[in-house]
């Protein structure tokens, strides 16, 4: 108990540059820790939604039902739905032309597939930057309030005749503070960093190599229907 009374006194006795880096230390490992449980859920619906919808399109499904159940369920913008939604609807728009050629139909697809693509990337790695700002400057951050504190305690040390380790004890104290607490906030964003950027690039793979797979059928079945 009191040594959170001396801590909390240290605190309130801080001088008001080293406040202020406590204070946006705070603010950052606030943020970051709800940026972390942010992605944690959108990473796990992200994933969820994949297996779900790779399970019902290698089923056997008809194509054109799917197309038409995504689009009845709104989730034909994000994730590996948007990336089948994309493509198919500008393979089905284009093949209701007549004279158009199957490669024509395949490129208009792909290209389709590969914006939709790219959307969901940076949908997926969002946030991911301000985690890795959080775990790189807040150390610098909290060694600023660490070396104003020593600066200011030993200025108050040369201003008396006779110097005792009681008396510059505090201002390190003080000081030391700031450094934990930079810590405090970096350690969690780097490991939250390094993980979900893991986890993206693993759904980014997925992606990818659905919308090969998919172009590859879509090739044949346009190559198919222009021989018959």
């Amino acid at each position: 108990m009191n040594t959170e009374l001396e801590l909390w006194s240290l605190l309130l006795g801080a001088s008001l540059p080293v406040k202020a880096v406590m204070a946006i230390l705070l603010l950052a490992s606030f943020a970051s820790w709800v940026v972390i449980f942010r992605k944690k859920l959108s990473l796990s619906r992200s994933r969820r939604r994949a297996d779900d919808f790779e399970d019902r399109f290698w089923s056997g499904t008809d194509l054109n039902s799917l197309y038409s159940q995504i689009r009845h369920e709104g989730r034909d913008e994000t994730g590996m739905s948007g990336i089948f939604a994309a493509g198919f609807r500008e393979f089905a728009r284009l093949r209701q032309r007549k004279g158009v050629q199957a490669q024509v139909l395949v490129e208009a697809a792909e290209r389709g597939m590969r914006i939709a693509l790219n959307r969901e990337i940076d949908r997926l790695e969002s946030s991911l930057e301000f985690l890795a700002t959080v775990g790189s400057t807040s150390p610098y951050i909290g060694l600023f309030g660490t070396v104003w504190g020593i600066m200011i305690s030993f200025h108050a040390l040369g201003n008396t005749a006779q110097a005792t380790i009681a008396m510059v004890a505090p201002g390190i104290s003080e000081a030391l503070i700031a450094t934990a607490m930079g810590l405090f906030a970096a350690i969690p964003a780097v490991v939250a960093y390094n993980r979900y950027a893991t986890q993206v690039e693993r759904l980014e793979n997925r992606y990818e190599t659905f919308k090969d797979e998919f172009s590859s059928l879509l090739q044949r079945q346009a190559f198919m229907n222009e021989e018959g």
